[in-house]
């Protein structure tokens, strides 16, 4: 290691080659690397999956059949053979001082190299009886080797690249070696960690790796979950201050006629929570700080109305406003609702002999084309389009706003930082170059310590009612034979008085061909089976867009009874009328898929139900989920516990930017800490200035498009 009594940082540790590291030469490194491992830092973070506590074991005379249990054990003798039907059997003998028992391996011949006579290994499975021995089929078998100590990590393994849960600790307790004399480093301000009672990072880092007790490890997990946390919520809490620092936006009129008159016009009164969020809306909006808001709302709790409060007040005061929306159908959607909630409201223009004119609502999408598409771009450039509505295809180059007061974003998770960031831009390039207020729209209910961490960079409004009007909707799991017929009766009963049904096919995650093969299959069957004798339509997403545009207006008007599709419909499309959903092979879709499918009916006055369609009594606990509950928010929790966490800021980038170590659910404390601190530090420090080393961790740490508006002063 270099000469130097500094304590280590992480981008010393980077920075030093594998081979510094007793045993990983020429040969094990490219190994290694393909394994996601390129330096000591990255092997410092491998981090064990799980530990073997040698104080807390059963011997072989205590194993009890049926019961899963630990057992540490010499491996006796090992051998593969071919049965009659070509499958490979491993079986071994193992053994400690209180006894003997057999292990059996089916299509895993790995084994007979890993287990190696004299090798210590533990043992995890259920012991039964055959011929009169006891026997364990597919364990989990964890390498012990010579390894000493009372609790054993064990990392993760990978037989591709031959690397071993025992080879890994070997090189990592060499590389901690290796660092003892400098330490590794501690970036955050040792007043954090006394105050949140935390341990140092050196010992951290240690004790993840060689604890000697459970509450050692405890500790350091603890330790280095909030450093994990903590980054993240640097990141966020420092781009949004940069952001309201750096950029100038408008000062909006949030009364006036125009927003009174679309108030009066409305059919019904506004919920509570709709009321409360246009008021948190409209304080940012009457700020010169751009707004940078998240709306958060269950499928069909009038969101759209809000966006169009929120919009109006960027008209009124004479500049544009835009709704940009993830796919054609959304965006034609919007168009058609906004153009029916508007209809009857005017605008003041002098140059108009009538003192007043109609507001100008315009869609851009990619199948708008020619002398229509010409005119649109011209209206949006001179100012005279006030509502431009389109999928991304309003952030291309060829389009310029005139004066951009207010953006809408429906659906974000589908739309890219890039693609937020194109939008601003956009919105400079106009005459005065000031940054519109934007509003985030998502109709997927995240958990609290999800939305801290993932819209972290976003002040956040909930709309949890749902207006009045609407009726609950019945959800129903469908298994058998019999059940699946008194399905499609009830659905044959509510065609034939007029309403309307979908049926989604199941989701083939491999390839959007199979997919397409499938939905046209269901449709093929059902025209000439349950549902002959109504028209059916077909929607899938190799269609065109005017195809698209096409099945949908016929399914709207009501010429179409029934929409066979995929999930292209996933969001957003709104026929009232529509009162049954069947979704096909439901156990292939997540919580939250099936909730925004679900959340397709029940949107007028009309009882509507889902069917949860799944193979005979297979247990899904999703589809349960989603016959227990219609809240959304309950159902992202219970989405989180059964999904575990995934990656939170998208794809897998370079380095820790993810959690690896801390967890939506059981760390919420942790969140909230990283959040508070986060907030305080960038507050007496913008830059980071006095606080290089954590400075630089988050340079390492995170790539270039998630530091994007970062600490550019």
């Amino acid at each position: 290691m270099a000469l130097s009594s500094e304590p280590l940082t992480l981008r010393e540790l980077d920075q030093l080659s594998l081979e510094r590291v007793h045993g990983i030469g020429p040969k094990t490194r490219p190994a290694l690397e393909e394994f996601g491992i390129h330096s000591v830092l990255d092997l410092l973070e491998t981090y064990p999956r799980r530990y073997v506590d040698r104080t807390n074991m059963s011997t072989l005379q205590d194993l009890q059949l049926g019961v899963d249990t630990m057992v540490m054990v010499k491996v006796v003798s090992c051998k593969s053979i071919r049965t009659k039907n070509n499958r490979v059997m491993v079986t071994a003998v193992v053994g400690d001082d209180t006894g003997k028992l057999s292990l059996t391996f089916f299509n895993q011949q790995w084994r007979e190299k890993q287990l190696t006579p004299g090798f210590e290994v533990a043992v995890f499975g259920k012991a039964e009886l055959y011929n009169g021995y006891r026997q364990m089929t597919n364990p989990i078998v964890d390498l012990i080797g010579n390894r000493t100590g009372r609790i054993v990590p064990i990392y993760p393994q990978s037989g591709k690249s031959s690397i071993s849960s025992e080879g890994l600790a070997k090189w990592v307790a060499d590389a901690l070696g290796k660092c003892l004399p400098r330490t590794i480093g501690d970036p955050v301000p040792a007043k954090i960690i006394k105050a949140r009672k935390l341990v140092g990072r050196d010992e951290a880092m240690r004790s993840i790796h060689l604890p000697e007790t459970a509450e050692m490890h405890q500790a350091a997990r603890r330790r280095l979950a909030f450093d994990e946390v903590l980054r993240v919520q640097l990141m966020l809490v420092g781009k949004k201050a940069q952001w309201e620092r750096d950029s100038a936006g408008f000062a909006h009129e949030t009364t006036g006629h125009l927003i009174d008159g679309f108030m009066k016009a409305l059919p019904f009164p506004l919920t509570g929570a709709q009321t409360r969020t246009i008021a948190e809306i409209y304080k940012d909006l009457a700020s010169p700080k751009p707004m940078h808001r998240l709306l958060q709302g269950d499928v069909g709790a009038g969101k759209t109305l809000v966006a169009v409060a929120m919009m109006l007040a960027a008209v009124q005061g004479g500049h544009q406003a835009a709704l940009m929306a993830p796919t054609e159908v959304l965006a034609d959607q919007h168009a058609i609702g906004i153009r029916a909630l508007l209809d009857s409201l005017r605008l003041t223009d002098d140059g108009n002999l009538f003192g007043d004119r109609q507001l100008r609502i315009e869609l851009l999408t990619n199948k708008v084309k020619g002398a229509e598409r010409k005119a649109i771009i011209a209206g949006i450039a001179d100012g005279s389009v006030d509502i431009a509505i389109g999928t991304h295809a309003l952030i291309q180059d060829k389009i310029s706003f005139k004066s951009l007061g207010a953006v809408v974003v429906d659906e974000q998770h589908r739309f890219g930082v890039e693609q937020r960031s194109r939008l601003r831009d956009k919105a400079q390039e106009s005459e005065h170059g000031l940054v519109p207020d934007v509003l985030v729209m998502t109709a997927t209910p995240i958990p609290r310590t999800a939305a801290m961490t993932v819209y972290g960079d976003l002040d956040v409004s909930i709309l949890d009612e749902l207006p009045p009007g609407r009726t609950p909707i019945v959800t129903t799991r469908v298994s058998d034979e019999g059940e699946r017929s008194a399905m499609w009766a009830d659905v044959r009963e509510r065609l034939a008085i007029g309403q309307q049904a979908y049926v989604v096919c199941p989701l083939i995650e491999e390839s959007e061909k199979l997919e397409v093969a499938s939905a046209e299959e269901t449709y093929e069957e059902l025209q000439h089976g349950e549902l002959s004798g109504f028209r059916i339509g077909l929607l899938h997403g190799r269609m065109s867009s005017v195809e698209k545009a096409e099945v949908m207006g016929a399914f709207r008007r009501g010429d179409v009874n029934v929409l066979v599709a995929t999930t292209v419909i996933e969001v957003g499309v709104d026929v009232p009328n529509s009162t049954s959903m069947v979704i096909l092979d439901a156990g292939r879709f997540g919580i939250a898929q099936l909730h925004q499918l679900r959340g397709r009916v029940g949107r007028g006055a009309l009882e509507s139900h889902c069917y949860l369609v799944t193979q005979d009594n297979e247990p899904s606990p999703r589809v349960e989920a989603l016959v227990a509950s219609t809240d959304g928010f309950v159902l992202a929790e219970e989405d989180l516990n059964l999904r575990g966490e995934g990656t939170i800021m998208g794809r897998r980038q370079k380095g820790q930017s993810d959690l690896t170590l801390a967890s939506l659910q059981r760390d919420l404390d942790l969140i909230m800490w990283a959040r508070e601190d986060a907030v305080s530090i960038i507050e007496a420090d913008p830059m980071l200035k006095k606080l290089q080393p954590l400075r630089d961790e988050l340079d390492l740490l995170f790539n270039e498009e998630e530091e994007e508006f970062l600490f550019k002063s």
